[in-house]
């Protein structure tokens, strides 16, 4: 049994109640305790339409009013197909609740833009989760598919 930290991890990313356990702490306004590292997305099933809900890193805040987020789990990750469909949607992050927002798709350069920036500012962090991604979808990772959400409203000044 490998219990190295990307294997855990790894672990952690396939345990549906592990991930969504923080959807519980923003609810309650506790989404400041994540120090914007982390984001509750609230989106629209595409063929349901019901609201649904997912907490994601932060890869890169490049103004007031923009978050890029990273889809780990590639294209079929239901959040991303989700936005695809309604890109309309709701973001909690450090002191902003329920700000809404509009969800735009990065070129496949610019996703790699922000990756490269990522990891110059975060070697470590970007081996421990490349690794970890890795292991969780269970290939190589070639290309991540990238989010930005622009806020349309509570933008922190």
């Amino acid at each position: 049994m490998d219990l190295s930290p990307q294997a855990i991890g790894a672990r952690l990313l396939r345990t549906r109640w592990i991930v969504r356990a923080p959807i519980g702490l923003f609810r309650v306004g506790l989404g400041w305790l994540f120090v914007g590292r982390i984001l509750l997305l609230e989106h629209r099933g595409r063929v349901s339409g019901a609201r649904r809900f997912v907490c994601l890193e932060v890869v890169e805040r490049p103004a007031r009013d923009r978050i890029v987020i990273v889809s780990g789990f590639g294209v079929g990750a239901q959040w991303y197909r989700n936005l695809q469909a309604h890109p309309e949607c709701v973001v909690s992050v450090s002191a902003i609740r329920r700000a809404s927002a509009v969800a735009r798709f990065l070129a496949d350069d610019e996703a790699e833009q922000v990756i490269a920036r990522y990891q110059v500012a975060h070697p470590g962090a970007w081996d421990a989760l490349r690794t970890t991604i890795e292991r969780a979808v269970g290939h190589p990772v070639q290309r991540l598919p990238m989010v930005e959400l622009t806020l349309t409203s509570g933008v922190l000044p």
